[in-house]
């Protein structure tokens, strides 16, 4: 049970660490702007190059942990973070500055879910949902410390958000190699090098164009030679990769695990759970509009759904290990859908906001958390655990 510990606590810091980053960033943007003399188009970017890199790098690095072992990955992933965070820190201009994001990001992707297959491999299945419920809950406990530690460490330098990840990833390294377990696969086959280049250029094709999106101007902006080409060469891209796929030894995205009735349902609600945690995102815009308060205040308004994130979901994961996923999930699936409800019908006011703020916290932290992948974990079976929640977080 001790080492059982020491594991979950280097996986809690390493995934809470990962999170934080996100975070963090936002209160950085003024500062990171007037050090760069950034013009406002150009500073997404400081967001952006990190979805491209995490989208990326999380199904390459879970599928490495599958075949080299999850302590190396892991290990790696502290590394390339650390190595990134060194870089935004140490950066002389914007360039290097997008350069450590990118770095920062691609390691990131592989720390939660070989996180999440650490756990299978380790804990037993009657304690399995609370234990990926804890490690869940690291994203809600991310948002709520994550603008305070902003706010400190900016008194001395924006720099300071990023030098500070890198002792901490030293000590959760060190950690790693004495906790986690080593153990690859005992045959290993050819790299899919082919699906590994094709991924990347698919996931690049599709992140670069929405990104480029107008959605002021939908039909020019669409059609414009900066959006269409890279929508078109992901839409191109994907019967491709899946013809590679299909024909590999060693898969980075088995068809298996497409294949699977289950994780064809559990990939479609983890679609439809973040597109609603996306739209959270314009809370504070409808706070601003709808309610009148100022911004500063409309930010605090989010506190119901931070908090609900980080309380629902060791609770979901308590559940999960009670009553079986597929109550769990459908509650979750009512928790979210009742308060969406509550935002689009109920008149305004402050305490239908708080109240659908805090349902929708509760049915998210369900659909974000513990029973999707409890239940990829199933379906994917022991030798593509990794494999299997690298998809579900891309």
């Amino acid at each position: 049970m001790s080492s059982e510990r020491a594991i979950l606590g280097v996986l809690f810091g390493g995934v809470l660490m990962g999170a934080l980053d996100i975070a963090i960033v936002g209160p950085a943007l003024p500062a990171i702007r007037a050090t760069f003399d950034v013009a406002g188009r150009d500073l997404p970017w400081v967001f952006s190059v990190y979805v491209l890199l995490y989208v990326i790098g999380t199904p390459l690095l879970a599928k490495h942990s599958d075949r080299a072992g999850r302590r190396p990955v892991f290990v790696q992933s502290l590394a390339l973070f650390a190595v990134g965070s060194a870089l935004v820190a140490g950066a002389q201009g914007y360039a290097m500055l997008l350069a450590g994001r990118a770095v920062q990001a691609f390691g990131a992707g592989g720390l939660f879910p070989v996180a999440a297959a650490v756990i299978a491999d380790t804990v037993p299945l009657e304690r399995r949902g609370r234990t990926l419920g804890m490690i869940g809950a690291t994203f809600g406990i991310a948002f709520l410390l994550g603008p305070l530690l902003g706010g400190l460490l900016l008194d001395w330098s924006w720099r300071w958000l990023f030098l500070i990840n890198i002792p901490v990833a030293g000590l959760l390294i060190v950690a790693a190699y004495r906790t986690l377990p080593a153990q690859g696969r005992a045959e290993i086959r050819a790299f899919d090098a082919g699906g590994t280049a094709l991924l990347s250029v698919v996931l690049g094709g599709l992140v670069i164009g929405l990104d480029r999106l107008d959605t002021g101007q939908w039909i020019a902006s669409v059609t414009s030679w900066r959006v269409w080409p890279w929508l078109l060469l992901a839409a191109l891209g994907v019967p491709w990769l899946w013809s590679v796929e299909k024909r590999a030894a060693d898969p980075v995205l088995p068809p298996g695990l497409l294949g699977s009735r289950q994780l064809k349902l559990v990939g479609g609600i983890a679609l439809a759970a973040g597109s609603v945690e996306a739209v959270m995102v314009f809370l504070p815009d409808i706070a601003v509009q709808g309610l009148g308060v100022r911004p500063k205040d409309a930010s605090l308004m989010m506190l119901p759904l931070v908090l609900t994130l980080a309380v629902g979901a060791p609770l979901a994961g308590h559940l999960l290990d009670r009553v079986g996923a597929r109550a769990v999930v459908q509650a979750g699936l009512s928790l979210t859908a009742v308060g969406l409800v509550l935002l689009a019908l109920a008149p305004l006011r402050f305490a239908t906001f708080y109240a659908a703020g805090g349902v929708i916290g509760f049915g998210l932290s369900v659909l974000l958390g513990a029973p999707l992948r409890y239940i990829t974990l199933q379906e994917a079976g022991e030798d593509r655990r990794g494999s299997g929640q690298g998809l579900l977080t891309l």
